[in-house]
């Protein structure tokens, strides 16, 4: 039976598909002591060898939890100073179920399934992420409104899908994603003129934070594992995709919740700027 390379590398617990992607394009994979290429196919008993070092299978499948602290990187780069996998220490191969921004805290999954890394992360499954966030002043209802119905970003070039988000305190909520874009909930606060000070994950689809320990891990029970598979059966399992490393904008963040008053107007949120022009936001 043969499997694409970057199918096998994944399924070995090397690396995701899209890591083994740039490692074979930078032509540090082998099979059977030709360099790979893109494509490429790997038949039973072939040798495959990933920096110089052969690639045996992975049999036991690895799932954990950490509570990543705040300054912890989430990448499997070694060379990456405060790296997760240096923070770990774990001692088998794995590597994260997406990301999570250096300053941001909270659940992290890591594992050695490439096929559960992209079922989870790629966007269009619209699997659920949970966080608690805590900004620097009082938490509006307009601003509730304009978060949970989509928010420019201009500098990513797109919309927020819309989403839940609650009151959990004076400057506290609570928001459910369905996508992951690049520093997504700072940018949508800084939209706004918020600032985000704290931001906890607290749920990945079916598995939770709950009471574990900052920079403690968990195996995934049994039970989670399961209802997990359940909820990505139907899934793609097609890499996800890079972003585009998006481009400092010059112009400046929309201070407006500062400079300006919100009024909650047919369901979209109105500015009324300094010279009282109201512009819509959504």
């Amino acid at each position: 039976m043969e499997v694409r390379i970057n199918k096998f590398l994944s399924e070995a617990g090397v690396c995701s598909r899209r890591e083994a992607d740039r490692q074979i394009e930078a032509g540090n994979v082998t099979i059977g002591g030709k360099t790979a290429r893109m494509g490429d196919q790997v038949s039973d008993g072939q040798e495959v060898c990933f920096c110089g070092r052969p690639v045996q299978k992975e049999k036991e499948m690895i799932l954990i939890a950490l509570n990543k602290p705040a300054g912890i990187v989430c990448t499997a780069e070694k060379r990456e100073k405060n790296n997760v996998i240096d923070f770990l220490h774990y001692p088998k191969r794995i590597y994260p179920v997406g990301r999570l921004d250096k300053e941001s805290e909270g659940l992290l999954l890591l594992t050695n399934n490439g096929e559960i890394v992209n079922k989870i992360m790629r966007s269009g499954n619209m699997h659920e992420k949970e966080y608690l966030v805590t900004v620097n002043r009082p938490v509006t209802d307009a601003f509730l409104h304009g978060m949970a119905n989509g928010v420019p970003l201009v500098e990513l070039g797109t919309t927020t899908r819309k989403c839940r988000v609650e009151r959990t305190g004076k400057k506290q909520f609570r928001i459910i994603l369905t996508q992951g874009l690049n520093r997504q909930i700072r940018r949508m606060c800084e939209y706004f003129g918020y600032r985000v000070q704290k931001l906890v994950r607290v749920r990945i689809m079916n598995i939770e934070l709950g009471d574990l320990e900052s920079g403690k891990y968990r195996d995934v029970t049994p039970e989670e594992f399961k209802k997990l598979k359940q909820l990505i059966a139907h899934s793609s399992n097609q890499p996800v995709r890079p972003m585009e490393k998006p481009q400092k904008s010059k112009r400046k963040p929309r201070n407006s919740a500062i400079h300006g008053t919100y009024t909650v107007v047919n369901h979209h949120i109105d500015r009324e700027n300094k010279n009282g022009n109201r512009k819509a936001t959504d």
